[in-house]
């Protein structure tokens, strides 16, 4: 059973992971589980949500390692920048999107990796970032094992990150999505009714 954690914040944007998180749970070879720095965080949204561990419990076998965005990543912890650039240099594969992605910048962990983020000249304090010429102005960016998205990406960051790590063919992966991004009517048009 492979198994992915979303790594979770107070104020966590809980639209940005939900078409990602539920491709993953419902394939009988992955398996979702959340991880914070709290026993227990509330989404912007008001979900509460009770998460699986705690940073000092994410062990190195984990597949996939998601960051989501929200309005608490100016935290500062060392445990999880250990866990993301252990990650990042033993090419496991690590996703980010909105504000997670400013967090990678702070702590340069972007450096070698082509990237993109909400905006770049919100880094422009962040010593660490040392690399301005690997930012591309695109909704999402995937570079090895580096999936980076800004925060009104979410379709295109799961189509991504699915590729990443090889959850199907990418042409299956595209028609998933597309259910999401064209509607139910247009996909019909396109490719036939899916519940069919």
């Amino acid at each position: 059973m492979k198994k992915a954690i979303f790594f979770i914040l107070d104020e966590y944007a809980d639209w940005e992971g939900a078409y990602l998180s539920s491709q993953l749970n419902q394939n009988k070879n992955w398996e979702v589980k959340t991880a914070s720095i709290k026993n227990e965080v509330t989404s912007i949204g008001g979900f509460k949500t009770l998460v699986d561990y705690q940073v000092k419990d994410i062990t190195a076998d984990i597949n996939l390692l998601v960051l989501i965005g929200g309005n608490s990543w100016s935290i500062e912890n060392e445990q999880l920048r250990n866990l993301i650039a252990e990650r990042l240099t033993n090419k496991k594969s690590v996703a980010a999107i909105c504000v997670a992605v400013d967090y990678l910048a702070k702590n340069g962990l972007l450096t070698n990796f082509k990237h993109t983020g909400n905006a770049q000249y919100l880094w422009k304090n962040y010593t660490k970032y040392v690399n301005k010429d690997d930012f591309e102005q695109k909704q999402v960016v995937r570079d090895h094992n580096l999936v980076t998205a800004n925060g009104t990406a979410p379709l295109e960051f799961t189509k991504q990150v699915l590729k990443m790590i090889s959850f199907s063919s990418d042409e299956q992966i595209n028609k998933d999505v597309d259910l999401y991004k064209l509607g139910f009517y247009k996909y019909c048009s396109k490719y036939g009714n899916p519940f069919k």
